[in-house]
């Protein structure tokens, strides 16, 4: 038999629970079961409490402290001084000892062109230049950096011209989201030169013959350690195999004006056919 709960019944109810619901028909005229009722009490209460939190926070907000107010200086523990070149000046830096490079480019120097992606060096996007040699920034320590130099996107290009890579990879469209597109052109500036000094990878048939020219899969294993969610691995490719040999390959793409795009489309007046 159901009880005025709805499709409970009234043998499931204990004697606070029967009390309970007399005392509040409108339970009945709701066609609630007890678990809904809790439920929904339950998001009620924290939906009252999380208002009056953000009304709390943002009252707090509008408190003008006075002028002589003591305030606590916010520090870091044991810091260090740190002084190293960074994209050609002199940069000189005080840090905690345990600061990455990511968090101090970001967050200390406003470089915000050098991504954080995992945090846990498996992904490559923060990848920055270290005395020419590529880095991954989550895992290098600032305070280790001292009389060192320091390349990261920013730095990249000289003034208004592009470096090579940087315009092969709008020519082969090799981003799509772009996120990780810093970290792959710093880890292209650093692989084309190791190959330069003769560096080898896994995939090397010849360990004893340094290789003049990379394969495709030359650069697919060397680049492997940057991570791209887009999978824009063939333009990748692409603008590394145009840098390293030299040869121009025809640009597949343009951007389209309005009136050739309108006219692809077909439109008339608003409506694309």
């Amino acid at each position: 038999m159901a009880g005025p709960c709805g499709n409970s019944k009234v043998e499931d109810l204990s004697e606070d629970e029967r009390l309970l619901v007399t005392d509040m028909p409108e339970l009945a005229v709701l066609s609630q079961s007890r678990r809904d009722f809790l439920v929904h009490t339950a998001a009620g209460s924290l939906g009252v409490f999380a208002a009056d939190l953000l009304a709390t926070e943002q009252a707090l907000a509008q408190v003008e402290f006075p002028a002589h107010a003591a305030s606590a200086p916010v520090t870091g523990q044991h810091v260090v001084q740190v002084t190293f070149n960074l994209n050609g000046g002199s940069q000189t830096m005080n840090v905690d000892p345990r600061v990455v490079l990511v968090d101090a480019l970001r967050e200390g120097l406003a470089l915000t062109g050098t991504k954080k992606g995992c945090d846990q060096g498996q992904c490559g996007a923060c990848t920055v230049l270290v005395d020419g040699q590529r880095v991954l920034s989550c895992l290098t320590l600032t305070a280790g950096l001292e009389g060192r130099s320091v390349t990261t996107i920013e730095g990249i290009a000289q003034e208004d011209q592009l470096h090579p890579v940087q315009a092969a990879f709008i020519k082969h469209d090799a981003f799509q989201c772009g996120y990780c597109t810093p970290g792959q052109i710093c880890s292209a500036v650093g692989m084309l030169a190791e190959a330069q000094r003769g560096h080898v990878s896994h995939v090397t048939e010849n360990v004893a013959i340094p290789a003049s020219r990379l394969s495709d899969d030359e650069i697919r294993e060397r680049m492997s350690g940057n991570i791209c969610r887009c999978g824009a691995y063939p333009g990748i490719v692409a603008a590394v195999q145009e840098v390293h040999s030299g040869r121009r390959a025809a640009q597949l793409w343009e951007f389209a004006p309005q009136t050739r795009f309108a006219s692809a489309t077909k439109e008339t007046g608003h409506e694309t056919v």
